[in-house]
């Protein structure tokens, strides 16, 4: 009579098939998708599931826990599966935890010797526990891989937000646009000096008129870009306070006495040297 295990990895391909088969294509993300070369990938990752979780029920072995782990991580860094909703991944988890349990119910049909209650128990609970376990790391470093994107995608945006637009010579621009926190600050302050550093910029203009909200927090760090600037040799102005932005500054009491301030970005930029 064969093993469990023996049973076991003889179904693991029709596992395989079977799941793709009755996997709701109308999901989104991954599930969906028509790619037949994705879905080959999808259907060896769904099969390398059951190749490892197999050597569970290897006796003479010990527990896969380091391919389960490589497993974990390879999924939930997946670009295809971090674009897929996570309550849906971990859906078609169940889907498989449920053809475990058909197998074991299938064996027990097949097997010429009757097994106890307490060795079906077993190999369920092993089951139940083992899908509990994976379900709650992948989870977690899906996660923990989604957050490192969006803070990665956010800290792009905000750095492409603040260029530094050479116009002239040694003259140049930075355009703000939105809203501006103590974190974009601070990007702001870092990537300017950089970039007029690298770009040898003499004079540069920082248009505010894209910018509705300031506070004292933003505005200090504004008067540290500048500050900064002259010390590498760049002198900075403002251009496009909009009223209700002067209008905060005077009631915060913030002083741009020793800054040059200009209307608009076309007066400032007329009033800077010319080549």
């Amino acid at each position: 009579m064969k093993s469990f295990y023996e049973y076991f990895k003889e179904k693991t391909w029709d596992l395989t098939e079977n799941w793709y088969a009755e996997l709701d294509k109308s999901k989104d993300g991954v599930y969906s998708t028509t790619d037949d070369s994705q879905i080959t990938i999808l259907k060896k990752q769904n099969h390398a599931f059951h190749e490892i979780f197999a050597e569970l029920f290897n006796t003479e072995s010990e527990a896969p826990t380091e391919a389960f782990d490589e497993w974990v991580t390879s999924i939930a860094k997946d670009p295809a599966h971090l674009s897929t909703p996570l309550d849906e991944i971990i859906s078609e988890f169940l889907s498989v935890q449920e053809q475990y349990f058909d197998v074991v119910q299938n064996y027990i049909e097949e097997s010429t010797t009757v097994l106890s209650h307490k060795e079906v128990n077993t190999l369920n609970r092993l089951i139940s526990q083992s899908f509990r376990k994976i379900m709650s790391e992948f989870s977690r470093r899906n996660i923990e891989e989604s957050n490192r994107m969006l803070k990665a995608q956010q800290e792009m945006i905000i750095e492409l937000s603040t260029p530094v637009i050479k116009i002239k010579q040694d003259v140049a621009i930075l355009p703000l646009v939105g809203d501006i926190d103590t974190h974009r600050a601070q990007v702001i302050f870092d990537k300017t000096l950089e970039q007029c550093n690298d770009m040898q910029i003499e004079e540069l203009v920082i248009d505010l008129s894209g910018v509705a909200i300031i506070d004292t927090m933003v505005a200090a760090q504004i008067f540290q870009v500048i500050d900064g600037l002259k010390l590498i040799g760049t002198v900075a102005s403002l251009s496009g306070i909009r009223p209700e932005i002067a209008q905060t500054a005077v009631q915060l009491g913030i002083n741009f006495r020793n800054i040059k301030i200009y209307s608009s970005l076309a007066q400032a930029i007329h009033h800077t040297k010319t080549l």
